[in-house]
């Protein structure tokens, strides 16, 4: 008897290739799209993805498929675990990754658990990212995607080994021109749809408005200050600003500033000068680790403190509680809190070793002092 699979199926061409290849393979697929954002009121979407027109090409692809099509609402689901975290971090000066927390805690983790109600033993996606196993000691394994452009590790770095052994990621091995073409040469009806680069739950890709709808205090006006404390100008709310911005401070001329921090507690923006944004030690909350269950002492690897940037060499340290600090071999810049931190092999760079949430960012000193924060 085939094994069952549950497709996430989110109406684009990656998920609808990933559903044809396991069916192809001999799985018995079920596609699945979870509505996740209103469908009405002033909050609806009309336009990128987790839309009703998604669900909708979603369905036709599992038609031209012939598998069973379901839509499940976890609209309750992605506001208490994305969408209300993802306002809490930005009024609290931070800058988050929703998609870091949609994987964790809906896509591999509440469908999951709806996935095991419909009697499937697995989730397959459309992420461009390798799952594999190693051999000794029976444990998953993350490697970035073949298709180094389209690469989405970084996003999937938090998840855990329960979560990775039971899913798979059948397009991770394929460039994106691959995938287009295996969906044109199998008639699937997205097989030319555009791509989604939005917040999938912000209407209009205005965040700023979205914050202020949510939450109107985001909108609290404060000081903007320099480092020493002197008043330079007046904010609209600090979760209008993010660290390493620069324009739209509206403090005229002079030398050019940027946002070195964002100070909840006084409702501040904070400038400085480009060098104030330097950092090369940095605190990161909520690591978890998947070749391996713990970090036991220092370890180098690489590390990557934003989506598409190059991971640079860093040192591991093992901190209390989930903590890690990373001590970066050379100074980087603009890192904010909120933002993920995925840490790559340092002899296999394609390997994932862990990731988790920054904390803060400072300039450290030697190795001991960033290890004891």
């Amino acid at each position: 008897m085939a094994s069952r699979v549950v497709a996430a199926m989110s109406g684009g061409v990656d998920s609808a290739v990933a559903a044809a290849l396991l069916k192809e393979a001999g799985y018995e697929v079920v596609g699945v799209t979870l509505r996740l954002a209103p469908r009405e009121g002033s909050g609806a979407l009309t336009h990128g993805c987790c839309t009703a027109r998604d669900a909708d090409d979603a369905r036709l692809t599992a038609r031209c498929l012939g598998i069973p099509h379901y839509v499940l609402n976890h609209e309750a689901i992605f506001d208490r675990t994305v969408i209300a975290p993802f306002t809490a971090a930005y009024l609290a000066g931070h800058t988050p990754n929703p998609c870091f927390a949609c994987n964790q805690h809906v896509k591999f983790g509440s469908l999951l658990a709806a996935a095991r109600r419909l009697g499937a033993e697995r989730v397959a996606t459309g992420h461009y990212a390798r799952i594999g196993r190693d051999a000794a000691t029976g444990r998953a394994l993350l490697r970035r995607a073949a298709d180094a452009q389209k690469d989405q590790s970084y996003f999937l770095c938090g998840l855990t080994q329960a979560q990775l052994l039971q899913v798979l990621m059948p397009v991770g091995e394929l460039r994106k021109d691959e995938v287009r073409a295996l969906a044109a040469s199998r008639g699937l009806p997205v097989a030319e749809k555009a791509e989604s680069q939005e917040i999938c739950f912000v209407p209009g890709s205005d965040y700023r408005a979205f914050l202020k709808q949510r939450a109107p205090e985001a909108a609290r006006p404060g000081p903007i200050r320099d480092r020493s404390g002197r008043v330079l100008g007046e904010h609209g709310g600090i979760a209008s600003y993010t660290v390493g911005q620069r324009r739209g401070l509206g403090l005229g001329g002079g030398p050019s500033r940027f946002v070195v921090a964002l100070d909840a507690r006084a409702n501040a923006v904070v400038v400085g000068e480009a060098e104030d944004l330097l950092v090369d030690t940095v605190e990161v909350a909520g690591v978890s680790f998947i070749p391996f269950e713990r970090l036991e002492g220092p370890r180098r690897a690489l590390a990557a403190t934003r989506y598409r940037q190059p991971p640079r060499p860093a040192t591991l340290f093992p901190g209390e509680a989930g903590m890690v600090t990373v001590g970066f071999d050379e100074p980087l810049q603009a890192v904010s809190p909120g933002q993920v931190a995925a840490f790559y092999d340092a002899e296999e760079p394609d390997l994932v070793v862990g990731g988790g949430l920054i904390r803060r960012a400072r300039r450290g000193g030697s190795p001991q002092e960033r290890s004891s924060g």
